[in-house]
């Protein structure tokens, strides 16, 4: 009884189209030769690319039921391990987590592994970071502009040597939609400020939610469990 319950529950899955996404491990190296892990998330057929970045510590796992879920929804969805977290390489010779400016190397190199994807649409990327990952990912879609939307979760004015606002002026009339949590007063001083960086005509693309008692970073996706719908419906609205 219970295996043919278990088959219907997913034939009846296949036929509303609903299956979750399974990661591919994958890996890639960076210009200053750092392996960089990853989890590549590929939907049924091909989209645009969002690639998810972690906060200091942390792993891409904690993208793991968002990332399913932006795959779902049509995205090519790359959740990368910085230098020196969870799968990754270790950092450099000489160098510590006191400065963390080598690590845009790794977002970087994520982008072109990215793109020598097939699944991938040429030109419509998405870019969320949490904490670290946040300002790793302003900092990245300044630089770039086939990144065309950004999510943020708890970004900072200056995490460790990474100072994202006037990466984010140079962003410009992009969208981004910036989250942080009333609590946590450096993250929210912070997202308020970055909202109105480089005000002017377009500035009314930049998201700004204030939510309350989520918490810090990716903490805030298990808290809030309506915010991952919040993340896809964002990147629908914006790259799709």
């Amino acid at each position: 009884m219970r295996r043919a319950l278990q088959l219907a529950t997913l034939f009846a899955f296949v036929a509303s189209g609903v299956m979750a996404a399974t990661p591919q491990e994958v890996s890639f190296r960076t210009d200053d030769g750092v392996m960089i892990a990853g989890a590549l998330y590929l939907p049924g057929r091909p989209g645009p690319g969002i690639i998810l970045v972690h906060a200091l510590s942390r792993t891409h796992e904690d993208w793991n039921a968002v990332a399913s879920r932006l795959a779902d929804a049509g995205f090519v969805v790359l959740a990368i391990d910085l230098r020196g977290h969870g799968a990754s390489g270790p950092l450099p010779e000489g160098t510590t987590l006191d400065v963390l400016t080598p690590m845009m190397a790794d977002v970087s190199a994520a982008r072109a592994f990215l793109a020598s994807r097939r699944e991938a649409v040429p030109g419509r990327v998405g870019l969320a970071g949490a904490s670290i990952g946040a300002n790793l990912a302003i900092l990245a879609a300044a630089a770039d502009p086939t990144v065309r939307s950004l999510a943020l979760l708890s970004p900072g004015i200056d995490y460790r040597g990474l100072r994202p606002e006037a990466a984010i002026k140079k962003y410009g009339e992009r969208p981004a939609l910036i989250i942080a949590s009333q609590e946590d007063n450096y993250a929210t001083g912070a997202a308020r400020q970055l909202a109105v960086a480089g005000a002017g005509p377009g500035i009314g693309i930049r998201d700004l939610r204030i939510l309350n008692g989520a918490g810090h970073g990716a903490a805030m996706l298990a808290r809030q469990p309506d915010l991952a719908s919040s993340l896809v419906d964002w990147f629908r609205r914006t790259l799709l």
